[in-house]
């Protein structure tokens, strides 16, 4: 099992980019676009609450298991 990020979806579906949410939730571009690619190997706490409150959606929705 592996778990993935599912940032791509959820910003291809409000159709906002990396640096549009980056922005938005005053957060590093680097770590949201690593988060968006799938590439990031630990989640910081502060990064999934931003998300979550930014999409209004729990944390389960920010990841697949595969």
């Amino acid at each position: 099992m592996k778990l993935r990020s599912n940032l791509k979806a959820l910003a291809d579906e409000r159709n906002v980019t990396i640096r549009e949410i980056s922005r938005a939730i005053d957060y590093r571009f680097e770590t949201v676009r690593l988060m968006y690619n799938d590439e990031l190997e630990r989640y910081p706490r502060d990064l999934l609450m931003r998300l979550c409150t930014y999409f209004n959606c729990g944390p389960g929705e920010l990841f697949t298991v595969e």
